[in-house]
């Protein structure tokens, strides 16, 4: 079986306000995107015209869809979500820019836990207009997770071989140390071994983990966390057979050779992991989410309401959200295959 079958991509559109779907028609504006998937656009035909001109994109051309199970395999498809005309209100936090969000967000998920798409890809949203009833969660990857009933989601910030997770997320800074725990870091960890290996082919990943202190905490001077409870998840990961090392002061080990050595790395927390990481991969990074049975990417930015709707945004993260979760797609069916049904020998 081939390992480079042509995938149903679902494309949300995030914040209608923000660059989401200006991102995307960019990025789908070049036909080598789906030479090998099937990109499928959950908004409308009316919002997608729309910001064609808005945007100036008259070029763009797609197939305007009512189901999932209708879309041309060969075109760019639009599936009308919604019928409704939408009043766009570019730059600007609108309850409307959180209700259409959610409504595209649901309707790919749904199609998604159906099989009705292979992958699913997210257009930045804004985590304050969003919620609702329906969504009371800090982003993408909280909802996700509640809605396949996981409990140990794993965020991972990609660009070529470098991949950065988190083992807290959307927390208030004041939060993080509280919630670290060994056995938080230590399931942390597991999850990203297996994702390294099902999603990304590595054999025997090593993975580097970050202290959490200035200096790693200086001996105890700036904080006990590092030999209390970061050290010891990593030699108990070790005992399970992860290559873990560590940990190491976050200060240099960006700059530093030492971490092209490992094939991921560990942070602490949100900006301790993605404010290196944007600072060396802005614009091509993508944020996938381990963990989960579904392959879900998104650009590693926000919905940029500052350029909104000036045709200024870049498709280049988008377009490698696109391209990265084919490829994990792909290698997690490799890895299933190569896994299932070993060869019996009789005696």
């Amino acid at each position: 079986m081939s390992r480079h079958k042509k995938l149903r991509v679902g494309i949300t559109c995030g914040d209608i306000n923000g660059i989401g779907i200006e991102i995307i028609l960019k990025a789908l504006s070049d036909s080598r995107v789906y030479e090998h998937c099937t990109p499928i656009i959950y908004a409308s035909e009316g919002l997608v015209k729309q910001q064609r001109h808005e945007l100036k994109l008259d070029g763009f051309h797609f197939h305007s869809i009512d189901a999932a199970e209708n879309a041309d395999a060969n075109k760019v498809n639009v599936l009308n979500v919604w019928k409704d005309d939408v009043k766009l209100e570019f730059g600007h936090s609108t309850s409307a820019g959180g209700e259409y969000a959610f409504k595209s967000l649901k309707a790919a998920v749904e199609d998604i836990a159906s099989t009705k798409i292979d992958v699913l890809v997210t257009a930045p949203i804004n985590k304050k207009n969003i919620q609702s009833e329906e969504f009371n969660f800090p982003g993408h990857t909280e909802f996700l997770a509640a809605y396949a009933n996981e409990d140990n989601p794993l965020m991972i910030l990609v660009h070529n071989d470098l991949r950065v997770a988190l083992v807290t997320g959307h927390l208030p800074l004041e939060q993080v140390a509280s919630h670290i725990t060994k056995d938080l870091i230590l399931t942390k960890l597991q999850v990203f071994a297996k994702s390294l290996t099902q999603d990304f082919g590595i054999h025997r990943p090593k993975i580097a983990v970050l202290g959490l202190n200035p200096h790693n905490g200086d001996s105890g001077l700036l904080g006990e966390e590092e030999s209390r409870i970061i050290s010891p998840a990593i030699e108990k990961s070790k005992e399970e057979g992860i290559l873990t090392f560590g940990p190491f002061a976050a200060d240099g080990f960006f700059g530093s050779p030492n971490r092209k050595k490992f094939d991921g790395v560990l942070a602490m927390y949100h900006d301790q992991g993605l404010a290196p990481f944007k600072a060396l991969a802005f614009e091509e990074g993508v944020n996938f989410t381990a963990g989960l049975p579904i392959v879900r990417t998104s650009p590693d930015h926000g919905v940029a309401y500052d350029i909104a709707g000036k045709g200024m945004a870049s498709e280049v993260s988008l377009r490698q959200a696109i391209l990265t979760a084919c490829d994990i797609a792909n290698e997690r069916s490799h890895y299933r295959e190569i896994s299932s049904n070993p060869l019996s020998i009789s005696k």
